[in-house]
């Protein structure tokens, strides 16, 4: 018997064998993320580079509360317009330096006091923890930083005290405000209010507070821009001890 020849295949076997054969590779493209950049909002204007939001140091006292009030409601949208009123500054009680023409850097600071204040800062009162200046910062490594960048004003008979959490325990700055003089104190809004509530820091020498504003970190986020710091500022600044001092002008609130 001749041998069979193999049937060539019929179109709709031809057609299955097509679709059954396995899709040729195809190279996907990798995609490449790139880094968000934060929303910028009226009242900001940032340099990255630096660490900064520039806005800050152009507005005037008016715009710092209507400033201070946007970011109070963003965190607390339930704020009654009553309650906002019952602790929004005066604006007599903020001093206006949107003239300063220089970078509002930690290393500039120096030179920022001196020009907004009249009397010698190396100059201390003479009871112990009454401080003619205290500079306000977000978290206790930048109030470190500040500290450093201050030290030309720590003087024999004053010193440039460290207030903040970051390392150092509540009763230590107990202990080193009742024994020490002090020209500038530097710290974190809740150690503040804590040592003034505890009369180891004294407000009656008390001349100006300094808010350091303008400093923001990688995602822009300064002082002034997250709940957990801007709440205990604005406590701090609502204490009686210092609220009293801002009406009645003996106290100023300089905004960096």
């Amino acid at each position: 018997m001749a041998d069979r020849q193999p049937l060539p295949p019929s179109p709709s076997t031809k057609r299955k064998l097509e679709d059954d054969a396995p899709e040729p590779a195809v190279e996907k493209k990798r995609k490449i993320k790139k880094a968000k950049t934060p929303r910028q909002r009226p009242g900001e204007d940032f340099d990255d580079t630096q660490g900064l939001n520039l806005a800050i140091g152009r507005m005037d006292s008016q715009e710092l509360i209507t400033y201070v009030d946007s970011r109070t409601k963003q965190f607390e949208p339930k704020i009654s317009e009553m309650e906002l009123e019952d602790q929004r500054l005066l604006v007599k009680s903020i001093k206006d330096t949107s003239l300063w023409q220089e970078t509002r850097d930690k290393q500039h600071m120096p030179e920022f006091l001196e020009n907004v204040a009249s009397e010698s800062l190396s100059e201390a009162a003479k009871s112990h923890g009454s401080p003619h200046t205290l500079v306000v910062a977000g978290a206790g490594l930048r109030a470190a930083d500040l500290t450093r960048a201050l030290r030309k004003f720590h003087s024999a008979n004053g010193a440039v005290a460290k207030l903040f959490a970051k390392h150092i325990k509540i009763q230590e700055s107990i202990d080193f405000c009742k024994r020490k003089r002090i020209t500038i104190g530097v710290g974190t809004p809740q150690r503040i209010i804590d040592l003034l509530e505890n009369g180891a820091l004294s407000s009656k020498d008390l001349k100006r507070v300094v808010i350091d504003a303008s400093h923001v970190d990688a995602k822009r986020r300064g002082i002034l821009e997250m709940k957990d710091t801007l709440n205990p500022l604005v406590k701090l600044l609502n204490t009686p001890l210092l609220r009293d001092r801002f009406t009645d002008g003996s106290t100023t609130v300089i905004f960096y």
